[in-house]
């Protein structure tokens, strides 16, 4: 069914011991990207992208200290590929291991390709055994190989859904990006509005939200919330955001100091026409953030990636394709 079902089931009991390793499993590299990514704005050279076969960090290094590298996890074949613009690579199984072994075998796999790493905080971040060391998790070793690649196949269906919502926006976007430390997937469009949040409040909270951001997202579920699930908030939350309408299905929920947009992903599963279900939720919520707000959605938009405005005034063609 997965071949033709746009929104395949995933209920989080049924895969939640692979779940809670496999995030930390992304946790580990994820920290490898953080130290050796060239830092860019809002966090975005320490996220995962998505790829056909699962999901990879940006080229990591840099030219002046070598090697480039990236790590990426392949749910068909499943392993971490850490491969090198040396043309070297070494290949990490995605097996039935504990979250140390996991952490042993990537450090040693990046020491053979001679890449020098040093975590300087190498635990779990945001999660309920922050505490513990990755070298001392022998309790996480959960991984079901069929549970990994169905999840990776929502993942890749619900970015396809985020791209095409971000083909409609022409300001300030990020990637379509999997974030680590939440494990969610998200997009997310700014405004030019700088926003300073004091100096109390922790520095990656501050540089993620140093711009007014209408952010848009699917995560898998956990303790707080349940079950797989669209979410989209504007930060800083704008007056009677909550109060605003939202497609048959979504509710407002405190998050914060402000509210969140949810959706859960069973009722876009349900719907005659899941894929479009999951787009108007994200458009209506980013209407209305934007609105009140005080944004420009007509200067921002750009429907179907058009920017041109020949082809904007003539509607869509594809003779470009010929070039």
């Amino acid at each position: 069914m997965d071949a033709v079902e746009p929104f395949p089931a995933l209920p989080l009991e049924c895969w939640r011991p692979t779940k809670e390793t496999l995030h930390r499993f992304a946790q580990v590299v994820g920290k490898v990207a953080l130290a050796k990514g060239i830092r860019r704005n809002h966090w975005w050279h320490m996220t995962y992208r998505l790829t056909p076969r699962g999901w990879t960090t940006v080229p990591l290094g840099t030219a002046r200290n070598g090697p480039v590298f990236s790590c990426a996890f392949d749910f068909f074949d499943h392993v971490l590929r850490i491969a090198t613009d040396h043309g070297t690579e070494v290949t990490i199984e995605l097996r039935e291991q504990s979250v140390a072994t996991f952490y042993r075998d990537v450090m040693a796999g990046l020491g053979e390709l001679g890449i020098e790493v040093v975590l300087p905080h190498p635990h779990p971040f945001d999660l309920p055994d922050a505490g513990r060391r990755f070298a001392d998790d022998t309790e996480h070793a959960d991984y079901d190989p069929a549970n990994a690649q169905r999840a990776f196949r929502v993942l890749s269906q619900v970015g396809r859904v985020l791209e095409e919502f971000s083909a409609t926006y022409s300001g300030k976007i990020s990637p379509v990006q999997l974030f680590w430390h939440t494990f969610d997937l998200a997009v997310q469009r700014f405004s030019e509005r700088k926003i300073a949040l004091p100096a109390t409040v922790d520095s990656v909270t501050r540089e993620a939200y140093s711009r007014e951001v209408i952010s848009a997202g699917f995560w898998f579920g956990d303790d707080k919330v349940p079950e797989p699930t669209f979410y989209s908030y504007i930060a800083p939350e704008p007056d009677g955001m909550a109060d605003r309408p939202l497609p048959l299905g979504a509710h407002w929920v405190t998050s914060g100091s402000g509210h969140a947009a949810y959706y859960p992903y069973d009722q876009a599963r349900s719907a005659p026409d899941p894929l479009g279900a999951a787009l108007e939720f994200l458009q209506s919520v980013y209407e209305n953030g934007s609105e009140l707000a005080g944004w420009d959605p007509a200067q921002l938009a750009c429907w179907g990636g058009i920017t041109d405005p020949v082809q904007e005034s003539s509607g869509p063609n594809w003779a470009y394709l010929s070039y």
